[in-house]
C-alpha cells in the first residue's frame, strides 16, 4: 500500500496520509464506492449477459446473395475469397482492449496515488467496452451481411427446379447452403466488425486518457514522446481492425462502422467519467457521484469532495494530472482555457472573460488578476 499511502502537496513537500486516503485530497472508502457504483456494475453485468445471448443467437435477417451468372461466372468475388485463420482472435482483441489501458491506469498511480482513480477509470473503460459490444452484436444479429469468405463456408448447391429471385433470378438465401450451419450463421454477420469495435472502444479511451493526464493538447508545447504515446493506442486499434480485412473476415466498411461505434462509446464513457474531453484544465478530473440506488446522500459527494457536482472552478477538485510539465501542481500554469465543453460553463473561475478570455490557474486557486505584460514575456506566474 506504500504506492497509495503518500501524496505530495502542491508546494512540493511530502505528506503521509491514511491508507484510505486518495491522492489529490479525496478520501476513498471501498464500501462507499461499491454502494455508489454497485447498480452500474449490476447493469453492466446484465448488459454483458444480454450481449452474449445475442451473440450466440441465430441471424435475424436472411440476406440475398448472387451466386453465378448463367455462363458460370462468379457474380460477387468479394464474398468468395479463401477462408483463412483469423490473425487476431476476438477474445484477444477484447483482452488487449481492456488490459493495456488498465495497466496504464495502475502505472500512473506512481504519481497519482489514488485508488479511486484506478477503480473509477476502470469503470469508465468497461462502460465503453460493454456498451460498444452490446451495440455491435445487436447490429450483427439484426442487420449483418455476408463475410468475404461467405461462399466458401456456404458451399451453395441449387436444387433442380429452384428459381432464384431478382435480376435474372440469380439471388438466393442461405437456404441453398450445404456447409456447417454454425459457420454459415457466423458468415452472414460481417457488419460491424466486433474486433474493430472492441479495439477502438478501449484504445480511443486510452488515447483520451493519455491526452488528459499528460496534457498533450494544452497551454504548453509538450515533449514529442507524448505525441507518439497518444497515437500509439489509435495505431493499435487500426492494426487490429485492418488485420480483419487482410485475413478475409471483414470488408473495409465493416471495420469502419465498428471503429465509429467504438470511438463514439469511448468518447461518451470518458466524458461521463471525467469532467471534460478536450478542455485541458479539467479533463483529468474525476466527476463526483453523490448517490445511487444503494446510497442516498443528499448533502454532497460521499467520497469526501463535499460537493454534489463539479463546478468547473480552477482548483476546486484538488486533483492533479500525472504530468508536472507546464506548471501543473505548482500553481504556475495559467491559461484562458480551450474553446470546448467545459469552457462554456458559467461557473466562477471557469467562464470569466467569455470563451477565450479570463485567466485560469491550474493550481489550487484561480487567479483573475494576471499582469498582461508578465504573460506577454512568458511569465504567467506573476500576478498583480
Amino acid at each position: 500500500m506504500a504506492l497509495f499511502g503518500k501524496n505530495k502537496a502542491a508546494n512540493g513537500t511530502a505528506t503521509t496520509s491514511r491508507k484510505t486516503h486518495v491522492g489529490n485530497g479525496r478520501n476513498f472508502h471501498l464500501g462507499t464506492w461499491l454502494r455508489l457504483h454497485g447498480f452500474d456494475i449490476i447493469t453492466m453485468v446484465l448488459a454483458g449477459v444480454a450481449g452474449l445471448g445475442i451473440y450466440f443467437a441465430p441471424p435475424a435477417y436472411d440476406h440475398y446473395f448472387p451466386i453465378r451468372f448463367q455462363d458460370g461466372e462468379v457474380i460477387m468475388p468479394s464474398i468468395a475469397v479463401p477462408m483463412q485463420k483469423d490473425l487476431v482472435p476476438i477474445w484477444a482483441a477484447a483482452f488487449v482492449a481492456f488490459f493495456v489501458p488498465f495497466v496504464f491506469f495502475v502505472l500512473f498511480q506512481i504519481r497519482l496515488r489514488s485508488m479511486e482513480h484506478v477503480f473509477t477509470s476502470t469503470m469508465g473503460l468497461l462502460k465503453s467496452l460493454i456498451t460498444a459490444a452490446l451495440f455491435q452484436v445487436v447490429i450483427k444479429c439484426l442487420i449483418g451481411g455476408p463475410r468475404p469468405h461467405f461462399l466458401v463456408v456456404c458451399k451453395p448447391q441449387i436444387p433442380n427446379g429452384l428459381v432464384g429471385s431478382g435480376y435474372q433470378e440469380l439471388y438466393f438465401t442461405r437456404s441453398v447452403c450445404t456447409g456447417d450451419k454454425k459457420e454459415i450463421n457466423d458468415a452472414v454477420e460481417s457488419l460491424p466488425s466486433g474486433h474493430s469495435t472492441a479495439a477502438f472502444a478501449g484504445f480511443v479511451f486510452l488515447a483520451l486518457y493519455f491526452n488528459a493526464q499528460l496534457k498533450l493538447l494544452s497551454a504548453h508545447n509538450p515533449a514529442y514522446w507524448k505525441i507518439l504515446l497518444f497515437f500509439a493506442p489509435i495505431l493499435a486499434a487500426m492494426l487490429i481492425a485492418l488485420a480483419m480485412v487482410m485475413d478475409g473476415f471483414h470488408h473495409w466498411w465493416d471495420v469502419t462502422v465498428g471503429g465509429l461505434i467504438g470511438t463514439a462509446c469511448a468518447f461518451v464513457a470518458f466524458r461521463t467519467t471525467f469532467a471534460s474531453i478536450w478542455d485541458f484544465r479539467f479533463n483529468h478530473v474525476l466527476l463526483p457521484r453523490t448517490s445511487s440506488l444503494f446510497l442516498r446522500n443528499k448533502g454532497g459527494d460521499a467520497n469526501g469532495m463535499g460537493i454534489p457536482s463539479f463546478g468547473y472552478v480552477a482548483g476546486e477538485s484538488g486533483q492533479w494530472p500525472v504530468t508536472r510539465d507546464g506548471g501543473w501542481g505548482d500553481r504556475q500554469e495559467v491559461s484562458g482555457g480551450a474553446p470546448f465543453d467545459a469552457s462554456m460553463t458559467g461557473g466562477a473561475g471557469a467562464g470569466a472573460g467569455g470563451l477565450f478570455g479570463g485567466s485560469r490557474n491550474n493550481g489550487a486557486t484561480a487567479n483573475h488578476n494576471v499582469n498582461p505584460s508578465a504573460m506577454h514575456h512568458g511569465d504567467a506566474s506573476r500576478a498583480v
